[in-house]
């Protein structure tokens, strides 16, 4: 199946799934990773849109800071301008705000009176990455994947170290193949759903 037909079959499986039948394949997401998470100090994440259902990643980032506390965790503000993604560290501390996609970003700068004052969150440079936890609506059985269609993250990950892990996360089990994979198109290393790894 091509890429637009993937997307809008999975975009309506998703929304048809109840609130907490998502919310638990998420969690059995999350249980499944923290078998593989092998000390990484650097963790790229997704911030989800949880009225669209996507895998809630919060219990995950929970977790990594009351147990890993010295791991870093990073999430991305997109510019649309330059489709391309600036990655900050994620703390307890850091203020979000959703932007035009309804995606929780960190707040850079924000306005206070007429002076812009900056929040202090580090940028953090692709190259850092040890992992990162990638989005999607739609896999295949050689590690290709279905995004929302803008690039941002294959444009991310072909920035990251050869050895920085790409895992998805999906709240459904793979297709076959997806039939127009393009150059840019970069592949996981592996992705986990409810029942199980899927390593490429």
């Amino acid at each position: 199946m091509t890429k637009h037909d993937l997307r809008k079959q999975f975009l309506a499986e998703r929304k048809a799934l109840p609130a907490e039948e998502a919310e638990r394949r998420s969690v059995a997401i999350g249980d499944l990773l923290y078998t593989q998470l092998n000390n990484p100090r650097y963790i790229h994440t997704f911030l989800p849109i949880l009225r669209q259902n996507e895998v809630n990643t919060w219990p995950i980032i929970h977790r990594i800071w009351r147990e890993f506390p010295q791991h870093k965790i990073a999430v991305s503000v997109t510019d649309p301008v330059s489709q391309c993604l600036t990655h900050y560290e994620l703390t307890p501390k850091t203020q979000l705000i959703e932007n035009q996609w309804g995606i929780p970003e960190p707040v850079t700068v924000r306005r206070f009176g007429s002076e812009p004052l900056a929040v202090s969150s580090s940028v953090m440079e692709p190259q850092q990455f040890d992992v990162v936890l990638v989005p999607l609506l739609a896999f295949d059985e050689r590690g290709h994947r279905v995004g929302y269609g803008g690039g941002y993250y294959d444009r991310f990950m072909a920035e990251c170290r050869p050895d920085c892990l790409k895992i998805g996360l999906s709240l459904f089990v793979p297709v076959t193949q997806i039939d127009d994979i393009e150059e840019t198109d970069v592949p996981l290393d592996g992705c986990i759903t409810p029942e199980r790894i899927v390593w490429f």
